[in-house]
């Protein structure tokens, strides 16, 4: 299970290392997509398998909503492996998306990771924490 948060930095290379507790969870591939919010989703292989086979497989391609939403994430995504020291190779499109610069924040969610621009991260957490109480209460049927 991918959990925690974590400052990294991007080198020249647009290399990313990944926390050492996530690597394991990515030994079989690494695939990397556009997030919504302006974040880099990075899932493992079997997250990513899950996501296209039961959330993306049935969209109907003559709907322009199904349309839009497969070529924002399959046009955006890249699979890779991680190297010897634990880096990924983060595609300048997706750092283009995200806004990624040098100084990056690494987010575990359960079954995927999130790659942030660090003040984009900040801001994000600053809307989460403002609002947790009422979209758990939004969640959970009593509005």
């Amino acid at each position: 299970m991918l959990l925690g948060t974590y400052e990294h930095t991007i080198d020249e290379k647009n290399r990313l290392t990944l926390p050492a507790r996530f690597r394991e969870a990515f030994v079989d591939g690494v695939f990397l997509t556009r997030g919504m919010d302006g974040c880099v989703v990075v899932y493992t292989k079997s997250a990513w398998d899950q996501l296209v086979s039961v959330r993306l497989a049935d969209l109907d391609p003559f709907s322009q909503e199904a349309r839009q939403m497969s070529r924002f994430i399959y046009a955006g995504a890249s699979d890779a492996g991680l190297d010897r020291q634990g880096r990924v190779v983060v595609p300048q499109g997706l750092m283009d998306h995200a806004r990624l610069d040098r100084d990056v924040v690494v987010a575990g969610l359960r079954d995927h990771a999130e790659i942030w621009e660090r003040d984009a991260w900040r801001q994000q957490m600053e809307e989460v924490e403002r609002n947790a109480e009422r979209v758990a209460q939004s969640l959970a049927g009593d509005q």
